[in-house]
């Protein structure tokens, strides 16, 4: 965006808020502006957000009685993200509490005052995000979603699942950093797996179904998921493409193994939306972002679904089922 369209849409985000909007804030209420990169009409973002309030009510902060929040949806658009940062960062809030690399920018470019709390962000020192993860700096923290080097694992499990595959279509949103970084990783490694990948962009329904097809033409192949708010947008598609297709794929969480795929590896995201919740608690009560390192996960999670995996006609070796934290039966 360039910078005069950039203040053109933010000083009109200013104007928009009516100051008599502002003034019902009484001085006791706290106001908490949220960035879901997603859909709300996204059942899992919907609960996540949930652990969300439902931590910080546990920390004595209550919406409607001494906080008021602002949820924008951005439905994984990044026009919409663009958008929703300026309002947000418009509102003046207390703190910002963001879901998603892709709105990280957007936000940045808005504020630099703003206290901002995030979560679900790749590599946040190389993306320019916090100085260090030890010492962010700046008015930025919060909780990373998993090192580059994890996607190292999702093609050494589709390969341990499926010996066979000898082509993978990694599915990437190219249009941020941890789209680019992800597919670097999983291209690095394949050579000595002796898989060949390809990239297949995220970025509309009609393009991704277009690829998959294609690439589904030929034998032995499957699929990874890289982590994006356009992924989870699309996750319906993309399982479904692959069991029409019977490609065994690999994904970044965990529900879209419950909805129907076959398996996923990565981290526990409810327990970032709750750890978040007590970074946004101590700017509430005065501390710094500067002062709050960044937090990688504490827990990765394996989940395999062995429905799917029958119906692929995929023996998943016992050795494998028994370091899984969760097998779906």
């Amino acid at each position: 965006m360039k910078r005069r369209e950039f203040i053109t849409l933010f000083g009109g985000a200013v104007a928009a808020w009516p100051l008599a909007a502002r003034a019902q804030q009484g001085e006791g209420v706290r106001r908490i502006g949220v960035l879901m990169n997603t859909s709300a009409k996204d059942t899992n973002a919907v609960a996540n957000l949930e652990e969300f309030k439902q931590a910080l009510q546990q920390l004595g902060w209550t919406a409607g009685k001494n906080i008021r929040i602002e949820i924008r949806w951005a439905e994984g658009k990044a026009n919409e993200i663009r958008k929703h940062a300026v309002e947000l960062a418009a509102l003046a809030p207390d703190v910002i509490f963001s879901t998603g690399t892709a709105g990280m920018p957007p936000l940045l470019l808005a504020t630099h005052t703003v206290p901002i709390v995030f979560v679900n962000v790749a590599d946040p020192v190389g993306a320019g995000f916090v100085e260090s993860m030890a010492r962010p700096g700046g008015n930025v923290t919060g909780f990373v979603q998993f090192e580059y080097s994890l996607s190292a694992k999702w093609i050494e499990l589709l390969k341990q699942i499926a010996p066979s595959i000898t082509r993978v279509a990694v599915l990437r949103d190219a249009a941020i950093t941890s789209g680019i970084g992800q597919f670097a990783v999983i291209q690095s490694v394949a050579p000595s797996l002796g898989v060949d990948v390809t990239a297949i962009n995220v970025h509309d329904a009609a393009e991704i179904e277009r690829a998959v097809t294609a690439f589904a033409r030929s034998s032995n192949g499957g699929l990874i998921l890289t982590a994006s708010a356009l992924a989870a947008v699309h996750r319906e598609l993309i399982t479904s493409l692959a069991a029409k297709h019977k490609l065994p794929a690999i994904y970044y969480r965990r529900y879209f193994v419950t909805s129907g795929g076959l398996a996923s590896y990565g981290p526990d995201v409810p327990d970032h939306f709750r750890r978040a919740a007590g970074y946004v608690d101590r700017i509430l009560k005065g501390e710094k972002p500067a002062d709050l390192p960044v937090q990688a996960p504490t827990k990765y999670e394996t989940v395999i679904n062995l429905k799917t995996a029958k119906a692929l006609g995929i023996t998943v070796p016992q050795t494998l089922l028994a370091r899984a934290d969760e097998v779906i039966e």
